[in-house]
């Protein structure tokens, strides 16, 4: 039997797109299936977050992805726009957003046409490699869904007809993310066993050997 893992995932997280890759790689190579679940980043849900975090917390970010994306060979810089759109004036973050919904949202979408995996990819890929600006803008986020086997006016349409259940939907996954043993993102659970943080991917590996992991 075919085993399986929960993805918690966010657009906003550099750490997601830091490791899908990865999990592509393994889904590709291995018999397992990965369960994208969006969830919508911590700005989003805790507007005061970043008022409140240690500011060596930021810092320590912005160093320690670039120098993971150099380690990992994988292009990446800051998206331009960011996914989540920050008062400067007072580090929070208001209700009226302009990208990370819709973005979560088609997340929700492709994972429920069983494209998930795929579409987080490109999409990641379109807004943090730094290949393109204003990714939000022109035919990048089109582009970046039809290489992911979707059809970006079908899910936007699909949207607008029950966007409830999207948000329905993302908050099922944030109480299964906590539920999984963690809060942050990109967390990896397989049978109630949390791995928060893209440098726990080996872990997972290890553990789904011992679950009988095998080669495509």
């Amino acid at each position: 039997m075919s085993l399986s893992f929960d993805l918690f995932w966010s657009f906003r997280s550099p750490y997601s797109y830091l490791v899908t890759p990865r999990i592509c790689d393994l889904v590709a190579s291995h018999d397992v299936t990965c369960n994208v679940r969006i969830v919508y980043p911590i700005a989003v849900r805790q507007a005061d977050f970043f008022q409140k975090v240690d500011p060596l917390w930021v810092f320590y970010l912005m160093k320690d992805t670039y120098r993971t994306a150099d380690y990992l060979g994988l292009p990446y810089r800051w998206p331009m726009p960011d996914p989540v759109i920050m008062d400067p004036a007072t580090r929070l973050y208001p209700a009226e957003q302009p990208h990370i919904h819709r973005l979560s949202h088609l997340g929700v979408v492709a994972a429920a046409r069983g494209r998930g995996l795929e579409f987080i990819r490109e999409v990641s890929h379109t807004i943090w490699s730094g290949t393109v600006d204003n990714w939000h803008e022109g035919d990048h986020m089109s582009d970046a869904a039809a290489r992911a086997g979707l059809d970006l006016a079908e899910m936007d349409a699909a949207i607008a007809a029950d966007e409830a259940h999207c948000i329905a939907a993302i908050d099922a996954n944030q109480t299964a993310q906590r539920a999984a043993g963690h809060y942050g993102v990109p967390l990896m659970a397989v049978d109630g066993e949390p791995f928060f943080g893209q440098d726990r991917l080996d872990q997972l590996i290890w553990r789904l050997k011992q679950k009988g992991l095998q080669p495509r």
